[in-house]
């Protein structure tokens, strides 16, 4: 994090012609597994959007007899928030490296702008790193890993499993439920896996019961990996470390996600850039220099509504973690 990065022409040597090379190689951006999996609203209109979820659910009473009085019930609800936070970044270009690059500057730095943002709403939401005070409120924890450790939906692999097929997918001799019996016992099906990259190679060795591979690839699928028949990610950008989390299960569409405004980009030409104590560090204008800046505004919570498996707000959570 600062305030004095800028591309200079080291940084655009490669982009810079001196030769033969024509082209130019830039990794296409994985999706965002959390956006990917989990429920977008639509645009949010105003700062902060209201969502009532239940909080008591009604119940019902047999007759007993031809003129016995019926009970009465009823149902409750609750205000839960989407609450946008920004995210925002500009990297100053001197306008000499971008008139002497063969390539477009500008259009190479939006992708790796888009990888960045993804990259920080990853980390914010798995694992807390530097999240909103709003997300850690509307999610009901600093982060999915924080409230599936509060909710008790961990499973550890040192844990006493016999191995990773019992740790995922069945249950110890004693009935303790693996990960994903871990939100079956409190309502949830599990939608969807995002795992740590080092979780690939370990995948391929499990076998279930009659020695069928649990872990299927299927290069037709948009997703191209499955577990339990459920999509699985692996990002690679780092979101998910395997000293957190070796993988995270859910019922993914508990958790939301919106819009206040998708990313904007815009052209500073005669700006200038200061530090956190206000000491000018660029002054555009005057040292022919322009920037890039990248904004946007998005909100994620966790509503966690009751259901009759586990009416406990405290106790039930959509997410579970396994960790080493």
């Amino acid at each position: 994090m600062g305030y004095d990065n800028s591309i200079s022409r080291t940084d655009a040597a490669s982009l810079i012609p001196q030769g033969d090379a024509d082209e130019i190689m830039t990794s296409v951006e994985e999706m965002n597994p959390i956006l990917s999996l989990s429920r977008r609203t639509p645009n949010m209109v105003v700062g902060q959007e209201k969502q009532p979820v239940m909080s008591a659910l009604a119940s019902a009473y047999f007759i007993t007899g031809d003129t016995s009085l019926i009970q009465t019930t009823e149902v409750n609800w609750k205000d839960k928030y989407l609450d946008p936070e920004g995210l925002a970044a500009i990297i100053p270009i001197p306008r000499s490296v971008i008139r002497d690059s063969k390539y477009d500057i500008i259009g190479q730095c939006k992708p790796e702008l888009i990888k960045a943002f993804s990259l920080a709403i990853s980390n914010a939401a798995i694992r807390g790193v530097n999240i909103p005070a709003s997300w850690t409120t509307n999610m009901g924890a600093a982060g999915l890993i924080a409230g599936s450790l509060a909710a008790g939906n961990t499973v550890s692999l040192a844990g006493g499993y016999t191995d990773m097929y019992e740790a995922i997918l069945g249950e110890k001799a004693d009935g303790t439920a693996g990960l994903f019996g871990k939100l079956e016992d409190s309502g949830f099906m599990v939608s969807g896996s995002i795992a740590s990259t080092s979780m690939k190679r370990k995948f391929r060795n499990v076998r279930d019961e009659k020695g069928q591979p649990i872990f299927v690839a299927d290069p037709k699928e948009k997703t191209p990996y499955s577990l339990d028949g459920a999509p699985c990610y692996f990002p690679t950008d780092g979101s998910v470390p395997d000293t957190s989390a070796l993988l995270i299960a859910g019922q993914w569409d508990q958790v939301v996600w919106a819009y206040r405004e998708e990313i904007r980009y815009e052209i500073l030409k005669e700006a200038v850039i200061q530090d956190a104590s206000g000491k000018i560090i660029y002054n555009l204008a005057q040292q022919d220099m322009v920037a890039l800046k990248a904004v946007m505004y998005i909100a994620i919570a966790l509503p966690n509504p009751i259901n009759r498996a586990q009416p406990t707000e405290a106790s039930r959570y959509p997410i579970a973690v396994m960790t080493k």
